[in-house]
């Protein structure tokens, strides 16, 4: 009896096995599976210092996951909202009150529950109990390594611009801060900062639907207020700026 044919021509099989070869984990250990050639592909988000949080924020403002985004917002909105009616001692010794009366009550319940069935549960908090909270050294390091750079750069922008390093960027501060002062006549801060969370809900959505009018309307805003930046800056003595 013959021996039955090849399904595949050994040109075929050749090709094939050099296209899986190629598409293979490059990586010195044979036994690396698919799984970890995967996790190695994505991005590591869950690392220390790695882009998970802002992916996070990103997520929330962008409403990617409307219910969670709505929860956030909502409750950051209550809270501001509170503030503008009571003191700050007042509202968070409210919402002190309210977690512990839940809380006291649940912990109540689940005593009386385990007293009437005789089991031996545990504490119905055990599993939150457990996590370690607590900032360590690395995690305080993390922080301050990526705030460093912000806190630099603020601190050396305002000696240039106080220390008036170029004329016109100083005088664009001092406008900002005389149209400020117009601002803060109208709204106190408070007011500021439940606009500006109404600001970052909203406005990432909008320019995300958005985007090519709103990028043709400030670039021809951005051009007129060069446009205006330059002739001043030509007008005033030693406002030219030092070709670099």
């Amino acid at each position: 009896m013959p021996w039955p044919r090849p399904l595949f021509h050994p040109s075929c099989r050749r090709a094939a096995s050099s296209l899986l070869a190629s598409a293979a984990p490059p990586c010195s250990d044979p036994g690396t599976s698919f799984l970890s050639w995967r996790d190695h592909q994505r991005p590591h988000t869950m690392e220390p210092g790695g882009p998970s949080w802002k992916c996070c924020v990103e997520d929330l403002l962008y409403w990617r996951d409307p219910r969670r985004s709505g929860a956030v917002f909502a409750g950051l909105l209550s809270l501001l909202l509170a503030l503008t009616q009571y003191s700050v001692v007042s509202v968070f010794s409210y919402l002190a009150l309210a977690m512990l009366a839940l809380t006291i009550t649940y912990r109540i319940y689940k005593a009386i529950l385990k007293s009437i069935q005789k089991s031996d549960s545990g504490h119905p908090f055990k599993a939150y109990l457990d996590k370690d909270i607590s900032v360590t050294q690395e995690g305080a390091k993390r922080i301050t390594d990526a705030a460093l750079p912000y806190v630099n750069h603020t601190t050396c922008s305002l000696q240039r611009l106080i220390l008036v390093q170029d004329l016109v960027d100083s005088l664009k501060l001092a406008v900002c801060a005389w149209l400020t002062t117009y601002v803060g006549a109208i709204f106190n801060g408070l007011t500021l900062i439940i606009l500006a969370v109404i600001c970052l809900f909203s406005v990432p959505v909008i320019y995300e639907k958005y985007q090519a009018q709103i990028d043709q309307y400030v670039g021809l805003v951005r051009k007129q207020f060069d446009d205006v930046m330059a002739k001043v800056q030509a007008k005033i003595p030693g406002g030219k700026r030092k070709a670099e």
